[in-house]
């Protein structure tokens, strides 16, 4: 039986390496569909496809000819935390004698 090489007579795959954890908490505010693509294990193509027909997995927004990524939506897609927001278990937020606001 003949094996084919990797990737012969097989469609260019979408996914491309994704960035570390390490590497998306060091992204600005806001940035571009590339490196936002590139976070999912999306290729440039992909992305583009994606954004242009309004199914980019978070939120996207033009400026001009630029299409932008916010990176807390970003990371509400990755299931990350985002810098600088409380969440139920830091201390930030609570009551001083330990109860969450919702009492």
């Amino acid at each position: 039986m003949h094996q084919a090489s990797p990737g012969h007579g097989q469609r260019n795959s979408t996914l491309t390496r994704g960035l570390s954890i390490a590497e998306m908490g060091e992204l600005p505010a806001v940035t571009d569909l590339v490196t936002a693509g590139q976070a999912l294990g999306l290729g440039r193509t992909k992305a583009y496809q994606l954004a242009r027909t309004g199914q980019f997995p978070c939120p996207v927004f033009r400026a001009g000819k630029t299409y932008l990524v916010p990176t807390v939506g970003l990371l509400a897609v990755l299931g990350l935390p985002v810098p600088g927001r409380a969440d139920d278990n830091d201390e930030e937020g609570r009551c001083p004698d330990g109860r969450g606001r919702d009492i």
